[in-house]
């Protein structure tokens, strides 16, 4: 950063792919995903990490990005909703997802994505109270989630026999 605090440079992986930007160090990672880098798959709904729509993994963990500055990911690996699928070859929660008819407007669905990817990559044995505690920060307005637990629970499946 500049002494005028007008500039910042970022080191960090976006993606699987090593980037640096200079960016204005009072930005959001969810503005800098948005507004810098085109990345519109993570959405802003409340803005004050209380609906987990803008969720995304930052070290293999979900964040709210609408929470942190971009700055803070100085060294850091962040993971979007673009990142998972490889490809033409979606990810087994995007396709669950798509199976179970878990979505409806849809503006949710980045973010329980990628907070359900916790899951997958991080409990080997898995019951169905820590399906629901693992989407608790994510709201969705349109649903009752009865197809999104079924679409996790399924993709977890999926994720532990490979």
């Amino acid at each position: 950063m500049d002494n005028h605090g007008q500039t910042w440079h970022l080191d960090f992986t976006l993606n699987d792919e090593h980037r640096q930007l200079e960016i204005d160090p009072h930005i959001t990672l969810l503005e800098l995903l948005r507004m810098k880098l085109g990345l519109t798959g993570t959405k802003g709904a409340c803005l004050e990490g209380e609906c987990g729509s803008c969720t995304v993994l930052v070290d293999g963990r979900p964040m709210n990005s609408c929470l942190i500055l971009a700055a803070q990911m100085q060294g850091r690996e962040v993971t979007t909703i673009e990142g998972l699928a490889k490809g033409a070859n979606l990810h087994p929660l995007q396709r669950k997802f798509i199976e179970h008819g878990a979505v409806q407007c849809g503006y949710c669905t980045p973010g329980l994505i990628m907070a359900a990817k916790d899951i997958l990559d991080h409990n080997a044995q898995c019951t169905g109270e820590e399906f629901l505690r693992a989407l608790e920060g994510n709201l969705c307005r349109c649903t009752g989630y009865n197809k999104i637990l079924s679409a996790v629970r399924d993709a977890w499946r999926e994720t532990q026999t490979e």
